[in-house]
């Protein structure tokens, strides 16, 4: 049976709800973003309350169109200050969203349970013995440093089976792995280096990647983050994240039916009821499939 911390995910299992807590003013979603200590206590609250099964916590923004970098030092300070309000009020399992290992083993040793890679444990050599040393859930997101050219679909798939060999070479059992096939992170071009470079469209490319999540996922529990997102707002011409709200919802759904495990996202209340309908409706999950 696969977990991600201690929920179990894939399979029969119903599609869980990751929660996106934000810590970053950068953030591409400005609506998201909470740094007042009081608030974020107020809106893990909110989000166990209306149906999370997990907390996402960001502390700096990686969108590939945003200049965000910021120092490990203040990515570190950001992550445990939000992780301690949310340990002294809930128990809902918390992920780090982090590509940087110094980062990673501060949030570990307050005890996080899941980090989320969006590198796929490439961007920093030393993020491997770091979950090597805590052996955390891991959610591992396609990425790569060098151009990726070809069949992006056949590609993506190609990158996430070198994370998941890294993580095997770290001694993380699979049955704690979910992978992601980082819909919005594969540009032509960007301002920072957490994102994958491509020669192809970046919005065809993430079109593929939502339709195809079946012959993505194979053996492994797919997450799938797609929020808000620019494709969202080039398919819509709506180029405020704040007016995405109805997008998202309908593209998750899709992702469901499509054989998303996990749905990463903004809108928890929205999100739950949406799906609940989705898998109340789908023959999909009456029979099981």
């Amino acid at each position: 049976m696969n977990r991600l911390g201690p929920v179990s995910v894939g399979g029969f299992n119903p599609v869980r709800i990751m929660g996106i807590i934000n810590t970053s003013p950068e953030s591409f979603f400005k609506e998201s973003v909470i740094t007042d200590s009081k608030k974020l206590a107020q809106k893990i609250k909110e989000m166990e309350y209306e149906g999370a099964n997990f907390v996402d916590v960001g502390g700096m923004s990686t969108a590939p169109y945003l200049d965000t970098l910021i120092s490990e030092t203040t990515e570190i300070e950001r992550i445990t200050r939000a992780v301690k309000i949310i340990q002294k009020i809930s128990n809902l399992p918390i992920s780090v969203d982090t590509c940087r290992a110094k980062v990673a083993k501060a949030a570990l040793e307050f005890g996080v349970d899941i980090i989320n890679d969006i590198s796929g444990l490439k961007y920093d050599k030393g993020m491997k013995k770091v979950v090597e040393k805590f052996d955390p859930s891991l959610i591992l997101c396609a990425y790569s440093k060098n151009v990726v050219i070809g069949n992006q679909l056949r590609q993506v798939r190609n990158l996430i089976r070198e994370s998941l060999t890294i993580a095997k070479s770290a001694n993380i059992s699979a049955n704690k792995i979910v992978i992601d096939p980082a819909i919005g992170f594969f540009r032509k071009s960007g301002k920072n280096n957490f994102f994958t470079k491509i020669n192809s469209d970046w919005l065809k490319r993430d079109l593929l990647i939502l339709n195809n999540l079946r012959l993505i996922k194979q053996k492994n529990p797919i997450l799938v983050s797609v929020s808000r997102k620019s494709f969202i707002g080039s398919l819509l011409k709506i180029k405020n994240p704040d007016e995405r709200l109805y997008g998202s919802l309908a593209a998750e759904v899709i992702t469901v039916l499509n054989g998303a495990d996990i749905i990463r996202t903004h809108n928890v209340r929205a999100t739950r009821e949406a799906i609940q309908i989705t898998q109340k409706l789908s023959s999909r999950f009456r029979k099981g499939l």
